[in-house]
């Protein structure tokens, strides 16, 4: 069952998925296309979940998912999973390799490997300060509040000199 994003409750579960690089306008009302038919007919034994989702900054697709109802299955999340990777196929983007960062240099967001943050980061090029994108957070208010940090403030620090 597809709600707006908004208006799910904060201890909702998110997943976020980035994009290795900006999606076009074009691209992203495909997938804002075909994410709300998904969200749809996402169930879990049957159960209807209640599930929003929100593109940001033509990088990031964040889809919630309300588990007060109904949590997801194993079941339920191979099937986002396989829906996420059939976007990839379709519009040749990768969404799915966590062992990326994404971050802002500047007011653009770069992507680049974690190796290459890594050098960066002793190079000095990163800094603590940089803001980084946590796609580790686990709910919508970890999303609000701790999705753009400083790195300093997120698992990132940990390539920080």
């Amino acid at each position: 069952m597809l709600t707006d994003f908004k208006n799910l409750p904060d201890n909702s579960r998110v997943w976020i998925y980035q994009a290795n690089r900006k999606l076009t306008d074009d691209e992203v009302a495909i997938i804002n296309e075909k994410t709300r038919l998904f969200l749809e007919q996402w169930t879990a034994h049957g159960a209807d979940l209640e599930a929003g989702f929100e593109i940001k900054y033509n990088r990031f697709i964040v889809i919630g998912l309300n588990q007060e109802n109904a949590s997801a299955s194993g079941c339920s999340i191979d099937a986002s999973v396989h829906f996420i990777q059939l976007l990839e196929k379709e519009l040749d983007v990768d969404l799915l390799d966590k062992m990326n960062v994404t971050f802002y240099s500047g007011k653009y967001i770069a992507y680049k490997p974690l190796a290459e943050f890594r050098k960066m980061a002793k190079a000095r090029s990163v800094s603590a300060n940089t803001v980084v994108f946590n796609n580790l957070v686990n709910t919508k208010a970890e999303y609000i509040e701790n999705w753009e940090v400083p790195a300093k403030d997120s698992w990132h620090s940990r390539f920080l000199a």
